[in-house]
């Protein structure tokens, strides 16, 4: 790297990373401690990873990001192979082990998921990229969903649901600013929210509202539900010929209006199909933790009993009882934020905040001010995944998001997420380096 390149890099986004990534390091340590008096060694690894994942940060500020332009398939493939592979095969072990979502080398897991949401930024932002100035915006926005949906749909059955919603994020922010009829976009952003309500209905009736509500129940009928679907249909099929026939946009807005339900009837019942047990138990707590506290309502009710300990400046470091005590589930990953608010209070947790929130603004600012699309592009897709995962984890804590086993990137203890985060932080290092040209490949 150059003089110039090392004084143009991104400070106000690598010092709050390195900070962020310096105090999951110390509650890391504070969460391995227990009442037994025995230490946990994740700080250790967490200390290698994160030294790992920042030298590849600044490897990767060192070249052209213009550079994975060329390789976006290839690099998109290698990372679909082995999230196929397993509902082909099942497990492989061949000088390693692969179990759906790791591979393993002797003690050593990687999560290839992970790294799979950074592939599909690059792969979509370079297809956003490439056809910018296609005026059909349709099928721009079909084809990203198409190249999202694949590792979507393939973690999703892993299962990992928690790391598959990450890639919504990542298709809204990207497809939003590349130029892309906002009609679609919003139609997306419909869709999901319709489906979460109506998968969610049902759990709702049969264990929080107990009561038979004719309308709610129905969602629960195939048949009902496939009547539903083909009566719309129809109606949407007589608005499109409208449409196509008198050009009045009423018809088009009929259309638009009845697919977002027809979809999202299908998906919903799909949806609550496909979950898990647990995953339903998740929706469920979520809606009302009460209805099994010493269950799958625990995480909440401990999380958010930690958090309210803490109060204004915490109970201070090393001296949180509900981490001490082991009451918090996977207290070093999904619930780091709640040892660290039980110790360093409501200020603590807004020191974070206020790192996360610098971080946003200034990839928010390299989107904007680059010369290459292509660049813009990858960062939305940043700010998508860190933001997701930003605000899904710490509204778990917080009892205000269902528990999704998302970890809070740079503070939760993983290698995979460390280094997938870092591989993401070194791009956009690497595009406010060169944010004023655009390089050739």
């Amino acid at each position: 790297m150059q003089s110039r390149d090392i004084l143009e890099i991104d400070y106000l986004i690598l010092l709050p990373v390195i900070g962020l990534v310096a105090i999951g390091i110390v509650f890391i340590y504070s969460a391995g401690i227990t009442a037994g008096g025995t230490a946990s060694t994740e700080y250790t690894r967490q200390i290698i990873w994160a030294s790992l994942g920042l030298a590849i940060a600044l490897a990767l500020s060192m070249i052209s990001y213009r550079r994975f332009h060329k390789f976006a398939p290839h690099m998109y493939f290698a990372t679909l192979i082995p999230l196929a592979l397993p509902i082909i095969y099942g497990t492989i072990v061949s000088g390693f082990v692969y179990d759906g979502r790791w591979f393993r080398v002797g003690g050593v897991g990687l999560q290839v998921s992970e790294f799979a949401k950074i592939t599909t930024i690059i792969l979509l932002a370079r297809y956003l990229a490439d056809t910018r100035l296609s005026t059909n915006s349709f099928i721009r926005f079909a084809m990203s969903c198409g190249i999202v949906a694949i590792p979507m749909g393939l973690v999703f059955v892993q299962p990992d649901l928690g790391t598959a919603l990450v890639f919504i994020p990542i298709l809204l922010f990207m497809t939003f600013i590349s130029g892309i009829d906002k009609r679609y976009v919003f139609f997306a952003v419909a869709c999901i929210a319709l489906t979460a309500v109506l998968t969610v209905l049902p759990f709702w009736q049969e264990f929080i509202l107990r009561k038979y509500v004719p309308i709610i129940d129905a969602l629960n009928s195939a048949r009902l539900v496939l009547v539903a679907i083909l009566s719309l249909s129809v109606i949407a099929a007589t608005a499109l010929f409208g449409f196509l026939k008198y050009r009045k946009k009423y018809f088009f807005w009929i259309v638009y209006a009845v697919s977002i339900v027809v979809l999202s009837l299908g998906v919903s019942y799909a949806a609550r199909s496909l979950l898990r047990p647990y995953q339903i138990m998740r929706l469920v707590v979520f809606l009302d933790p009460s209805i099994d506290p010493r269950g799958a309502g625990w995480n909440i009710i401990q999380s958010t009993t930690a958090i309210g300990a803490g109060g204004l400046t915490g109970v201070g470091f090393l001296q949180g009882t509900q981490s001490y005590f082991r009451y918090l589930p996977e207290q070093s990953t999904d619930f780091i934020f709640s040892v660290f608010s039980e110790e360093a209070g409501f200020i603590g947790g807004m020191i974070v905040f206020l790192l996360f929130m610098t971080i946003f603004m200034r990839l928010l600012r390299v989107m904007k001010i680059t010369a290459d699309p292509f660049a813009a592009y990858i960062c939305a897709g940043i700010v998508g995944m860190f933001s997701f995962h930003f605000l899904i984890n710490v509204g778990m804590t917080m009892g205000i998001m269902p528990i999704t086993g998302i970890p809070l990137i740079f503070l939760s203890y993983g290698g995979s997420s460390m280094l997938s985060s870092m591989v993401a932080v070194g791009l956009a290092l690497s595009v406010h380096v060169r944010r004023y040209t655009q390089l050739a490949v």
